[in-house]
């Protein structure tokens, strides 16, 4: 892991984006991040978000994607997500702000007479919370080298308080510790048979009314950038043509970025302008990863069955989670999306059979909740692996009770307020809570595992330390009606009151666990439980048999 080098001064490193939005940001970041650190270097990572919402946590999966949940409990951006698969940065709260956020806190310091009955204002008043936040992260969290993502696209009016912020920054810091970098697309136009600079340079030169002069430019595209669209873009973008960076589309994995952006040299651009001194980076390790995701010697088919399967952001880390463990296992991992209202429908024999492995995710509402129930059913009759998370190990429980304890009407108070067997009902503290956000069970917490049990076994511990993102709990009523039926509870909370992994010992695989493990895995440290799961899929060999 890199350490800080105390004898230079701290860096910044600011990322926007032009001309459309999803054109990679967060993950070109995350990939200068990797560079940075098999540099030597230590980097910090954030986000900055537009938008008015204090956090994501209360958005709607196809408005926002999957909420990532940091170990302190924050409900952030999932570019945070990327930020700790790609690099060691471990992020808190203080990583992720948004408008709603900056707000928030102006809006409450003028209540309480903070600025001494001035007119509150936007300049200085808000630009001047967003730079607090920039110099709070540097001196609480030691690096060499901060890289902040602005979300949004040039010209967004909701976005322009924190581009004039970093404006104001990169005045405050100085030359040779600011650098600017921007995101921009080149597209191919089919019928001319060329690719077009014009978007590029307009956003450049909206970046520059703002006050902002990019120092390198990414460029976004599908095809090779030739010599005369470098230097078109070279020209108009004010930098030299080695600072014109090619951003080409990858053809199997996102973990290829930092190893195509290291081939266009944008490492040594970016440590020649903020005069950093460091070591060529040993991409060994990332290019041994990249290649057992890219050419593995086995496949496995895994069924994700959820109800946001159609949007591929919604699941994103337990995704790329499986893809940690495939390349552990040498295989590649074909998710197969399942629709748990397909399942209600038609049966689950009709998506589920072949699979090697099937996997039920977290979420909220009653929504597919039979469909899951169903395929959770045929998992454990067939002895499909099966991995529940979150919601997946509520549901586990809920169709143990009704088809093996014989609790015909099991159920959550989730999704039926009146069920006369709530094996799964809410923390009685979360009765209590009348608003939505930053309310549930948050961030890490502390399981104690059962020794000789699978989830032991995977671990190798028998205290661990994982994030939840929840409200509703095993009911403690029912726990000794579950395990004298079979079920084992192999994991509590660590004063013992709460079920935090269940599992079935005459299964070859069945593991449900309260709490997110994709949150904490990493390219080449995958999740030990996602690395089980799928050694027991490869090991399956799709054939449904009756288990006794």
């Amino acid at each position: 892991m890199p350490t800080s080098q105390q004898n230079q001064p701290m860096k910044y490193i600011f990322v926007t984006g032009g001309v459309v939005s999803s054109l990679g940001k967060g993950l070109a970041a995350s990939a200068l991040g990797t560079l940075l650190e098999l540099r030597g270097l230590k980097v910090i990572m954030q986000k900055f978000d537009p938008y008015l919402n204090i956090d994501p946590g209360t958005m709607n999966p196809y408005e926002h994607g999957e909420v990532y949940v940091l170990d302190d409990g924050a409900e952030t951006d999932l570019d945070l997500g990327h930020y700790e698969r790609f690099t060691h940065t471990n992020l808190s709260r203080l990583n992720n702000l948004t408008s709603g956020q900056v707000y928030q806190s102006v809006l409450a310091k003028e209540r309480a007479g903070k600025y001494q009955g001035r007119t509150v204002q936007v300049i200085p008043h808000v630009t001047n919370e967003i730079k607090d936040r920039i110099k709070e992260v540097a001196s609480k969290m030691t690096a060499d080298v901060i890289i902040t993502e602005i979300g949004g696209t040039v010209g967004d009016i909701e976005g322009l308080p924190f581009l004039e912020a970093i404006r104001q920054f990169g005045h405050e810091m100085g030359q040779g510790n600011v650098l600017f970098v921007h995101a921009t697309l080149v597209p191919y136009i089919k019928a001319a048979q060329e690719l077009k600079t014009k978007p590029t340079q307009q956003s450049i030169a909206k970046l520059r009314e703002i006050g902002i002069a990019p120092h390198i430019i990414l460029c976004r595209t599908e095809h090779p950038l030739d010599q005369d669209v470098r230097e078109k873009i070279s020209l108009f973008g004010n930098v030299p043509i080695e600072d014109v960076i090619e951003v080409r589309d990858v053809k199997h994995s996102i973990y290829e970025v930092p190893l195509k952006l290291h081939e266009e040299r944008f490492d040594d651009v970016v440590c020649k302008q903020l005069n950093l001194t460091t070591q060529e980076p040993d991409l060994s390790k990332w290019r041994h990863f990249v290649q057992r995701v890219i050419h593995p010697t086995h496949h496995v088919r895994i069924g994700v069955v959820g109800k946001y399967i159609e949007l591929q952001d919604a699941y994103k880390s337990i995704y790329e989670a499986l893809t940690h463990a495939g390349a552990a296992n040498d295989c590649k991992v074909d998710i197969v999306r399942v629709d748990a209202e397909a399942i209600e429908k038609g049966g689950p024999d009709i998506y589920l059979s072949g699979l090697q492995g099937i996997l039920i995710p977290g979420g909220f509402g009653d929504r597919g909740t039979e469909g899951k129930i169903a395929a959770t059913g045929y998992a454990r009759r067939t002895g499909i692996p099966f991995f529940g998370i979150c919601l997946g190990m509520q549901i586990a429980v809920i169709e143990f009770a009704r088809n093996v304890c014989g609790l015909k009407d099991a159920n959550s108070t989730e999704f039926d307020k009146g069920t006369p067997a709530p094996v799964i009902s809410m923390m009685e503290e979360q009765k209590k809570v009348k608003q939505l956000g930053g309310t549930m069970r948050l961030g890490n917490w502390v399981t104690k595992l059962t020794e000789g049990t699978k989830v032991n076994e995977l671990y190798q511990e028998t205290t661990i330390n994982e994030r939840h993102r929840h409200r509703y709990e095993v009911n403690d009523e029912f726990k000794d009606q579950l395990e004298s039926n079979g079920l084992v509870i192999s994991g509590v909370s660590e004063k013992g009151e709460l079920a935090e992994t269940i599992e079935l010992p005459n299964h070859p695989f069945f593991v449900a666990c309260q709490f997110h493990p994709e949150f904490s895995s990493k390219p080449n440290d995958p999740h030990p439980i996602f690395r089980g799961f799928v050694q027991a899929a490869l090991q399956h060999h799709g054939t449904p048999e009756e288990l006794a």
